[in-house]
């Protein structure tokens, strides 16, 4: 479905490179947006998309950021970055794509009580998700020992340099390449639209119209 376009107006957008950059720009095409120096231009990353109407493009872990200090008034980021980072921001809607499930995995040979008990109540855990990792953890009263990584978690237990990870998964399949199985689903993500809270009264009409139109299209 295409929904109608954007009213023009003074609205900046922060909008995450990466796994979710592709499917973002096709939404936004479906709102309005011209987005086709998007597709073509990796190295910018300010871009002008109509009177008025700019697009911020960074890391996804940034964009909660520009839009709590107010450099973008609106941004679309995964849930498992909102959880991690905990920035004070609206989250005004669930926009269905980008689907994944943050979990507790272990190696298919071992048992994770066992190794708790072989490292006297502690244990291990390799993630990204350092926050959300420990609250887990802390909610079901373990204690373990968090280990931050930036790069491929699947390595981690299998240098001994963890027990299990915490990572993010859509289909499990790197984690059955790496014979790991999962333990436990910590929490199902997807992508979210959210507003600085300044803009979102400031510019309500411009935020809510796009949060409207977003919503047509992604629930059809």
């Amino acid at each position: 479905m295409v929904a109608s376009p954007i009213p023009d107006g003074g609205l900046r957008l922060a909008i995450p490179r990466g796994n979710l950059f592709a499917e973002t720009l096709d939404v936004l095409a479906m709102v309005g947006f011209d987005v086709a120096e998007l597709r073509k231009n990796d190295r910018k990353l300010v871009f002008e998309v109509g009177p008025g109407r700019t697009i911020i493009t960074t890391r996804p872990s940034d964009v909660p950021t520009y839009v709590e200090y107010g450099a973008a008034d609106a941004g679309i980021v995964g849930k498992d970055v909102l959880m991690e980072c905990r920035r004070n921001v609206y989250e005004l809607l669930d926009l269905g794509f980008g689907k994944c499930r943050i979990v507790f995995a272990t190696p298919a040979d071992r048992d994770p009580e066992a190794e708790e008990l072989r490292h006297l109540g502690s244990m291990r855990v390799a993630t990204k998700y350092p926050r959300i990792t420990r609250e887990y953890f802390e909610g079901r009263g373990k204690q373990v020992e968090v280990i931050e990584l930036r790069g491929s978690m699947e390595l981690a237990p299998q240098v001994d340099l963890a027990e299990g990870i915490v990572d993010l998964t859509a289909t499990g399949a790197t984690l059955r390449e790496n014979n790991l199985v999962e333990r436990a689903e910590i929490a199902v993500c997807a992508t979210r639209l959210i507003a600085n809270r300044v803009s979102h009264k400031l510019k309500a009409n411009l935020v809510d119209e796009l949060a409207r139109r977003l919503k047509e299209v992604v629930r059809g």
